[in-house]
Order: C-alpha cells, then sequence, then structure tokens
C-alpha cells in the first residue's frame, strides 16, 4: 500500500543543509537589522541629550 519514492530520499540531506543556510542566513539579517536599529537609536538620543544640555547652558548665562 505505501509507496515510497526513494529518488526523493537521497535529495533529503541536501534539502536539510539549504534550510539550515537559509535559517541561519536569516538569523544574521535579522540580528544585523536590529543592530543597525539600535545604533540610530542611540545616536538620536545622545543627540537629543547634547541639545538639551545646549539649551539648558543657554538659559543659565
Amino acid at each position: 500500500m505505501w509507496l515510497v519514492n526513494w529518488k526523493v530520499l537521497e535529495n533529503f540531506p541536501l534539502l536539510m543543509y539549504i534550510l539550515a543556510a537559509k535559517t541561519l542566513i536569516l538569523c544574521l539579517a535579522f540580528a544585523g537589522v536590529k543592530m543597525y536599529q539600535r545604533k540610530r537609536l542611540e545616536e538620536k538620543i545622545k543627540k537629543e541629550e547634547e541639545e538639551r544640555l545646549k539649551g539648558a547652558g543657554k538659559k543659565e548665562n
């Protein structure tokens, strides 16, 4: 009753390697995007902090 196409199973290890590589690439891409976003956010916060300190310095004079 059960007919198995053994030719398909010959490519199974290759398919698993492709799946693992795709997963690794996606994870690295996601990590890279998150690092880029964090860097941009830190720069924005730093810029706002500098502007706030400059504004506070002007008010004292």
